[in-house]
């Protein structure tokens, strides 16, 4: 489709202009192209990002408008202090309004920018791993010495580039992990995870088993405090349809919460080793836990489909148990232990979260 047509098509689409029989077929061109269906999505996005901006000028003018008017009936007197310039002190007065929305325009740029890289779709894949891609930087900046946001120095070695992101969770607090053998691509040793306050830890793979897409990580890291307890269970029986659900995850540089339900038993095109769930999910989110309102874990984040929205897959808990008797066979894991009841059962969810956060970890692969 020509790109001015397809912009015209998506605006009134957008805008509700559309009659029900061309709006029928745009959500089937939709479904069934991927391309135009990620550039509604970034559209969207964008025009948001336009209003929230556009929204905080307003009453930014408002607020001028409603202070002159004071200002000219006498109610308020604007003083200005002696000794002070009338430059500095609006600087001053303003800095944090003006530094609110420089911040603003610049973080839509780089958001509608990322959101155009990351969610576009592979078209010819109809199920994709959820393992964050990250771009490589162009060669003409390898040598730029560029900090944002006062990042503190990665543990990635001299040379090396984080190559894609995914989540994982403890399952022992001495530093033993789980995630989907996807996100690791059978390497062994080239890669780092990092918790919720940003540090980061040396890892090894320490068992992958492709075949139920889960791999079991050590943190080998002489910084990381163990932990006594985890607040979550594993869940050793199947889960039923509908059940409430929640994720944590890394889709970005800090974690985040999601909740769906269960949707089906079992997984993509019948896959008996996983199920199906109903959220929404990105990449990197591939490897976190799904949860229940009781704090069990009832599976790993897998991979979604892409034909359908919503539409995620979950390796079930029970592959855990599997993997963990697998790994237990060398004399040197013998001593791993699954937590076998969760403190949180009865808290409410924020509280949930708060006490699990710390649990979950971004799998850095370089």
């Amino acid at each position: 489709m020509d790109e001015l047509l397809l912009l015209d098509a998506t605006e009134r689409y957008l805008r509700g202009e559309m009659s029900e029989q061309e709006r029928a077929q745009f959500e089937e061109l939709r479904k069934t192209n991927p391309e135009v269906d990620q550039f509604v999505v970034s559209h969207h996005f964008f025009n948001e990002e336009i209003e929230r901006y556009s929204n905080l000028e307003n009453f930014k003018a408002t607020l001028n408008d409603v202070h002159h008017t004071l200002q000219e009936s006498g109610d308020i007197k604007e003083y200005i202090p002696a000794g002070k310039g009338t430059i500095v002190y609006l600087w001053n007065r303003y800095k944090r309004t003006i530094a609110v929305a420089a911040s603003i325009a610049g973080v839509t740029t780089l958001l509608v920018s990322s959101m155009v890289w990351v969610f576009t779709p592979k078209p010819d894949k109809q199920i994709e791993d959820l393992a964050k891609k990250v771009t490589r930087i162009e060669r003409n900046l390898n040598n730029t010495n560029i900090e944002i946001n006062n990042v503190k120095k990665t543990l990635v070695p001299a040379g090396a580039q984080v190559k894609y992101t995914g989540s994982g969770f403890l399952i022992d607090g001495k530093g033993f992990l789980v995630t989907n053998a996807h996100v690791i691509k059978n390497n062994r040793q080239g890669f780092l995870v990092q918790n919720s306050k940003g540090e980061e830890f040396a890892a090894k793979a320490v068992w992958i088993d492709n075949s139920m897409d889960v791999a079991i990580l050590k943190i080998d890291d002489k910084s990381f405090k163990t932990y006594n307890t985890l607040p979550y269970s594993i869940k050793k029986s199947s889960t039923d349809l509908a059940e409430p659900i929640y994720t944590l995850g890394y889709p970005k540089d800090e974690i985040v919460y999601g909740e769906g339900y269960l949707s089906a038993k079992t997984g993509f095109q019948g896959d008996t080793l996983a199920c199906q769930i109903t959220i929404s999910a990105n990449p990197g989110n591939s490897g976190g836990p799904v949860l229940n309102k009781n704090g069990e874990v009832i599976g790993i984040l897998s991979t979604r489909q892409t034909t359908a929205e919503g539409v995620v897959f979950a390796i079930k808990s029970k592959n855990i148990l599997k993997a963990l008797d697998e790994l237990k066979k060398d004399t040197a894991y013998q001593s791993v232990k699954l937590p076998s009841s969760s403190s949180i059962k009865g808290l409410d969810r924020v509280q949930q979260v708060k006490k699990i956060e710390d649990c979950v970890f971004m799998i850095k692969v370089y």
